[in-house]
């Protein structure tokens, strides 16, 4: 790859031409003289090979090969002026990426509020997104892959911060047999039909919530299990938040069970143990509390 010709520092010098109105303004904006920046430009030019700048009366004004290549500057001497702030940030150990690791559950909409109040405080750091089910957070703390977890169980040596709960409901497609049956159900009644469940994503899979209906599918996403029974196979128990719209539609419908129609489940947040957190990963873990809280 050849070396740029031009330096951002001629770049600088054009764009304030043009933003400042003429080399005597930028000059003065830029404490440079007046012929250092009239040098600049034309050096410039010189190196590119195209003008970039015409002279109309006492104005500098740009050409229309220089309207495309300063248009193409502003982002270049910004993603420059960014690369500097986060190698400083770094170097006063701000870390240049946090790993949040999320169980499938948690609600979406928290967790978008979150992460866009982190945004203006991010000073360029990443954030890196992982959804898992049940003891598929755990195994990402276990091996160190994630900064942050949130999990709805009680993971060994870890202290946990309590921060919501997440309401489950037992729920089937209107036209689905059990609620046929129009009264309230048994979990013999539950046997007879086919169960959706979402498989943990962990090396180590658990058992959660009932099972004991003979014939059960697996599917990996709560969007797909949601899906299903709304379409009017089987039924589920499934997060209240992620099948609100079926719901509002009346293509799911809680069942009528004699008990554990409802179920809530706490979510808890943590942080990998053997690593200090960082500035932004605490930040970033302050908003997660902050805006699980909220309704």
């Amino acid at each position: 790859m050849k070396a740029p010709r031009v330096t951002l520092e001629q770049w600088r010098t054009l764009q304030a031409v043009v933003d400042h109105g003429g080399f005597a303004q930028a000059a003065e904006a830029l404490h440079r003289s007046q012929s250092s920046i009239s040098y600049t430009v034309a050096k410039m030019q010189e190196q590119l090979g195209t003008p970039l700048l015409e002279i109309e009366g006492r104005k500098a004004v740009l050409t229309d090969a220089g309207e495309v290549l300063l248009r193409r500057s502003r982002a270049l001497v910004k993603q420059a002026s960014q690369l500097e702030t986060l190698a400083f940030n770094m170097d006063q150990g701000w870390e240049p990426e946090v790993r949040l690791v999320v169980d499938a559950a948690f609600p979406t909409a928290r967790l978008a509020a979150a992460l866009k109040a982190f945004m203006p405080l991010s000073q360029g750091c990443r954030v890196q997104l992982r959804e898992e089910v049940l003891s598929g957070v755990e195994d990402c703390l276990l091996d160190n892959s994630a900064d942050l977890a949130i999990s709805g169980m009680s993971i060994a040596g870890y202290l946990p911060h309590q921060i919501n709960k997440v309401e489950f409901m037992a729920v089937a497609n209107p036209e689905h047999p059990l609620h046929q049956l129009q009264r309230q159900l048994t979990h013999d009644d539950l046997q007879t039909q086919l169960q959706v469940v979402i498989r943990d994503s962990g090396h180590h899979p658990i058992d959660s919530g009932w099972l004991g209906a003979e014939q059960r599918w697996t599917v990996t996403s709560i969007g797909t299990a949601a899906s299903l029974v709304a379409s009017g196979l089987g039924f589920a128990w499934l997060p209240r938040h992620e099948i609100q719209r079926q719901l509002d539609n009346h293509e799911l419908l809680p069942l009528r069970l004699q008990q554990g129609t409802y179920r809530s489940h706490f979510m808890y947040l943590y942080a990998n143990k053997d690593k200090p957190l960082g500035p932004a990963t605490r930040i970033l873990a302050d908003l997660l509390i902050e805006h699980s809280m909220t309704d």
